[in-house]
């Protein structure tokens, strides 16, 4: 797989040192982050939010930076595609939180604490993924086009699936497993995951919801963990791309929830990243694609996504009555 020779004369990027300042960093930032979520107690602005998304990119981009100055060009480049794709992918959870809060009727006041706490979970379970499919792709070379042929049967079922699943966020798995142990409240109780009736210990609703977010992360994750694969396989950079993609995703949601329904060729334009890759894997052993190349055409597709429902919206706002 091309993209792991990088250039033998720069310093070592899967140190330990750059590990244990990476994680610090972003355990500082989840502790500021959850500190200003638990202090919310309104719904989030459109400002603030969108706030938070352009400091979370400019973040990333920041850090990005450094990996390339540093590191060198190469592991830059692949550390920009890795974190540009798993952006890209990880929009279309977006969606799925807004059936989320339909479904368990979170208002708009508690939202920010599920997305806080989903992403949070997310985080822990990707990088458990994220070690799992790195030893398969180390010490079974062949299993990149298995990951390949994922990516394109996802893709397919994007193109010609239903838009919205046909289960609801309530009939998952995980979600019935918390039903079926626990108790809970047929109520909201205000931001409280659980709560003590008469001495008995009871779930909330929005205990629910965060559980059926991260059953939702389950198989998002399923899908675009062995993307990354296809721009590196370097432990570090998929862990982190990984990482920085989804730490805005709590602030992205209130800046786009409200026009999620107009982007009607999101999930054409996520299918054709998917395919992209998808076969970028499968022909990796024989054609290989330079990360610069496989970039500008995973940021081109999805430019090109939402400038195509940008400009269809103006035209159906026009027609409805």
């Amino acid at each position: 797989m091309s993209p792991q020779f990088h250039d033998r004369g720069a310093p070592n990027i899967d140190s330990p040192a750059l590990w244990l300042a990476f994680l610090a960093g972003v355990l500082v930032l989840l502790a500021f982050d959850l500190r200003a979520a638990s202090r919310r107690t309104e719904e989030q602005g459109f400002r603030g939010a969108l706030g938070w998304s352009l400091f979370w990119i400019a973040l990333s981009l920041a850090f990005g930076g450094y990996i390339w100055t540093r590191y060198g060009g190469e592991p830059g480049l692949e550390f920009f595609a890795g974190y540009m794709l798993e952006k890209s992918l990880s929009v279309d959870n977006l969606f799925v939180f807004v059936l989320i809060f339909r479904s368990f009727a979170i208002p708009a006041r508690l939202q920010h604490r599920v997305l806080f706490w989903g992403v949070l979970g997310a985080l822990v379970l990707r990088g458990a993924l994220i070690g799992i499919g790195l030893g398969l792709v180390h010490r079974f070379h062949f299993i990149v086009i298995l990951f390949g042929v994922v990516l394109i049967v996802t893709a397919v079922r994007l193109l010609f699936g239903p838009n919205e699943p046909a289960h609801s966020p309530e009939d998952s798995w995980l979600v019935r497993q918390v039903r079926n142990r626990l108790p809970v409240t047929s109520t909201l109780e205000g931001p409280a995951f659980f709560v003590r009736e008469g001495g008995k210990l009871l779930a909330t609703p929005l205990l629910l919801a965060v559980v059926a977010a991260e059953s939702a992360d389950l198989v998002f994750a399923l899908d675009s963990i062995p993307a990354v694969f296809a721009v590196t396989d370097d432990s570090f950079l998929v862990f982190s791309s990984n990482v920085c993609a989804l730490l805005g995703l709590r602030a992205l949601y209130f800046v786009v929830a409200g026009a999620l329904s107009r982007v009607r060729y999101l999930r054409h334009g996520l299918a054709a990243i998917l395919l992209f890759v998808g076969g970028k894997m499968m022909v990796d052993p024989w054609v290989q694609i330079p990360t610069g190349g496989s970039l500008a055409v995973i940021a081109a597709i999805f430019s090109v996504a939402l400038l195509a429902s940008w400009r269809k919206a103006p035209v159906e706002s026009a027609r409805e009555p």
